[in-house]
């Protein structure tokens, strides 16, 4: 067992001493959510070295409490079996309980389940904040999220044998159902544990919703194709038009409290009807947001209709199309040009700008036209991976490395861009701890797995993205100055469709990289495209495009009532006074007016200035001299 805090170093002996004789806390000398845990607990009056009250229910009781959850435990069966055998092999235990933190079973680790069933980490027992004290399983239920609790952070003295990391299980009308626990011994750290039941818990969540709602309008979407019938998918039910049910996904995507239950609408959440998921495959949010679509699930079952083929191969080559126009819209494409130059002389390449304005569109395209095009081609979303997980991910890791480690280990990701170009997306988003490893890494050319073994040879280019500042996250001591000279050798900096000189232009442009004339695209539709701020920049207004070529490719003439709500005025919003000049500046044709203007709304920043106008800062300069 370990006397320090994991996270902060401190002696957590002492901690516990000063605690419990005068009820007070070094300042950060422990996580938020295990201090806030031990005041509960002291205000209960539990004597931390007392025996917590292990008292088993009676059998009968806990036969019940098993056919009562019967369904949970179906459901979370072959997680459990899969962590069983994690377990097994690191001395570990896996635990269901239900939502009162009754145990309901416990598999696992033999020596280590004689261990813990000493403590009472056996069937029949509940853990509850009130009666056993800071633990994962009763603090995940009170906080309703993710805990990992260490050793002595444990509240009462005899639980400090053990290390365990747990995560609530939601039910689709978002209510607790239960609880998912793996334990260890304390004396061993359990490095990915939180990680893998927040992976499983997903895992079990996802399953709830197999044929549970067969009379019902069941959407399952994502902005990722590739991640549609996954634990990563949102996942909505209606019921006569109304949100029925959801997973935690979906809660998260769209923003809903779980109270909003059986009065949220179909069209508060969605610009179009649930018809576009039949037609296109695809829903856009009032924000835009695009996600990729499939429905199942009562009379839209029987309603649904087959794309045809052609109409399938005409979306393929649109969206190729627009893929390549969007690159050749003519600053970026020169701006592409330059960047592939000197990522082939080993620069690192940094790609900045808002959600939705290319940045991995870009970031691929540039893969295509440098000298590595033939070679591998690794995407890692920093903001997507588990911060548990993300080490291991990236870095590998060899066998036995950690709790539920492969067997035969894993290469990891830098690995697997040998050769080739490594993508960091939202790399503002990487842990501090992680940028340290992969500031060694870029300097060493070489990767040290987790667990030990030879730093292995790797070659590769880097690019990265981000849409945060990371200037300012280096004064805030968020991101480390080294790491940034590093990456940042050559920026690339995409605009905000508001900030684009001639929104008109860039409206054919997208339109005729579909494929179609601007004939097709009626005059009054174009000049609501062109007015618009597209507050989800390129991707919003691609969509949008997309949706209308599609009603071309059968012969309709699209027009306004075609558009989602939010657009179909050419009045610009008062909240959008950031594209007023913008626009203003290109009806007048006066570059001048443009830069003027920009540089007014960013209070003189030319740095800022030159962002928003998607130029450098010494083509800002030489055009503000040439109109001196």
């Amino acid at each position: 067992m370990s006397r320090h805090n994991p996270s902060l170093g401190l002696d957590l002996s002492d901690i516990r001493r000063r605690f419990f004789a005068a009820g007070e806390l070094p300042a950060q000398s422990l996580r938020s959510e295990i201090a806030q845990s031990w005041r509960r607990c002291l205000s209960s009056g539990l004597n931390a070295e007392s025996q917590p009250d292990w008292s088993a229910c009676p059998l009968g009781e806990l036969s019940h409490a098993r056919d009562q959850h019967l369904l949970l435990r179906q459901h979370a069966r072959p997680e459990l079996e899969a962590l069983h055998e994690q377990a097994r092999s690191t001395g570990c235990i896996v635990i269901l309980t239900d939502p009162e933190g009754l145990i309901l079973d416990a598999v696992g680790h033999t020596e280590f389940l004689d261990r813990a069933a000493r403590v009472a980490l056996r069937p029949g027992v509940r853990w509850q904040e009130v009666s056993t004290g800071t633990n994962a399983i009763g603090t995940a239920i009170h906080e309703r999220r993710a805990i990992e609790v260490r050793g002595a952070e444990h509240y009462f003295d005899r639980h400090r044998i053990l290390s365990c990391a747990a995560t609530p299980l939601l039910d689709p009308f978002g209510q607790l159902a239960g609880v998912l626990d793996l334990s260890g011994d304390a004396r061993t750290h359990h490095l990915h544990a939180l990680g893998l039941v927040q992976m499983a818990a997903r895992q079990i969540e996802h399953r709830a919703f197999a044929e549970r709602f067969p009379d019902d309008v069941v959407i399952r979407l994502h902005r990722d194709p590739a991640l549609l019938g996954t634990p990563a998918e949102a996942i909505l039910v209606f019921r006569d038009g109304r949100l029925h049910a959801a997973n935690r996904q979906a809660q998260q995507a769209f923003g809903f409290e779980w109270s909003n239950l059986g009065r949220t609408r179909f069209d508060e959440l969605f610009a179009e009807p649930v018809a576009r998921v039949h037609q296109r495959g695809e829903l856009h949010d009032w924000s835009g947001e695009r996600f990729i679509a499939t429905l199942d699930g009562g009379r839209e079952r029987k309603a649904r209709t087959v794309v045809s083929q052609a109409l399938e191969a005409q979306r393929t080559k649109s969206s190729a199309a627009v893929r390549d126009s969007e690159i050749r819209l003519p600053e970026q494409h020169r701006q592409l040009l330059r960047a592939a130059r000197l990522l082939d002389a080993g620069l690192g390449v940094m790609i900045r700008g808002e959600t939705g304005t290319g940045k991995e569109v870009f970031a691929r395209a540039l893969h295509r036209h440098c000298a590595r095009h033939d070679a591998a081609w690794v995407a890692v979303n920093c903001a997507a991976l588990p911060e548990a997980l993300i080490e291991a991910e990236l870095f590998g890791y060899t066998e036995g490395a950690f709790t539920g480690a492969r067997r035969q280990g894993n290469p990891g990701l830098l690995r697997q861009a040998d050769g080739g170009v490594l993508f960091l997306d939202e790399i503002g988003d990487m842990p501090l701890s992680l940028q340290a490893r992969l500031l060694r890494v870029l300097q060493e050319r070489a990767v040290q797995p987790l667990g030990g073994g030879k730093p292995v040879p790797v070659d590769f280019v880097l690019i990265c993205a981000t849409h945060r500042d990371l200037e300012d996250a280096v004064e805030r001591g968020e991101f480390r100055a080294d790491l940034f000279y590093r990456i940042n050798q050559h920026e690339v900096h995409l605009p905000r469709v508001a900030d684009y000189p001639d929104r008109h232009a860039l409206v054919a442009q997208l339109w005729s990289g579909l494929g179609y004339s601007a004939d097709d695209l009626p005059a009054d539709l174009h000049t609501s495209l062109a007015a618009y701020h597209w507050p989800g920049n390129l991707r919003q207004l691609v969509s949008v495009l997309r949706g209308l070529a599609v009603l071309c490719a059968h012969g309709e003439v699209p027009n306004l009532d075609d558009l989602p709500r939010y657009c179909r005025s050419p009045a610009q919003p008062a909240h959008a006074d950031h594209g007023a000049a913008v626009r203003s500046s290109s009806i007048r044709g006066s570059t001048e007016q443009l830069i003027n203007d920009t540089l007014a709304r960013h209070h003189g920043n030319m740095s800022a200035a030159a962002r928003a106008l998607g130029v450098s800062r010494s083509t800002l300069y030489r055009r503000l001299q040439s109109a001196d």
